[in-house]
């Protein structure tokens, strides 16, 4: 008896904090086109990152100023690497362009951000986006500067918490008027 009750127990336990956690979605075009949003509208959304996400840029010779990074030696070569973990946060900073999302993982710097958009091959999910992707990476900007991201990045996508997304659509309502009384 007191076996099953540990047993319930725990299960509770187990169902309470999975009721807390959010339930992540990809965020799609067509929950895009679906809600239309305004640019105000998606600052508002907690947007997540479904994939670990690495940035790499090989290091010079001469000075250097690292902020967001981590030095590394790979190979030999001195190179810099900032890591975005998967579910790691971010908001809209925001739209480059039509469907286009500039998306910042990082509390400081407004210059630190990925952009985003639908890929057709992966469902129209919004993700990474880069200025070439080759066979086995791609080059992103971050920090103004030009990073390298493995190709397993290129199907890092944003995720969103849908329920709160629709706590968020359901508070919109529209005024009907009001008459003037006689």
């Amino acid at each position: 008896m007191k076996r099953t009750y540990q047993m319930f127990a725990g299960l509770l336990v187990l169902l309470t904090l999975s009721a807390c956690s959010p339930t992540l979605t990809s965020f799609t075009q067509r929950m895009y086109d679906e809600y239309d949003w305004t640019e105000s509208e998606l600052k508002r959304i907690q947007f997540y990152v479904s994939d670990d996400i690495v940035l790499r840029r090989q290091l010079t010779g001469g000075k250097s100023e690292i902020i967001s990074g981590e030095i590394k030696v790979i190979d030999g070569r001195e190179v810099e690497e900032v890591v975005i973990r998967r579910k790691t946060p971010g908001v809209l900073l925001f739209l480059p362009k039509e469907n286009r999302f500039a998306v910042s993982f990082e509390a400081d710097g407004d210059d630190r951000y990925l952009v985003f958009g639908p890929n057709p091959k992966a469902g129209s999910r919004y993700a990474l986006l880069a200025s070439e992707w080759r066979r086995r990476s791609g080059t992103v900007t971050y920090e103004g500067r030009k990073f390298q991201v493995d190709a397993s990045s290129a199907f890092a996508s944003l995720m969103v918490d849908l329920k709160k997304i629709r706590k968020i659509s359901v508070s919109s309502r529209t005024a009907r008027g009001r008459k003037v009384n006689d």
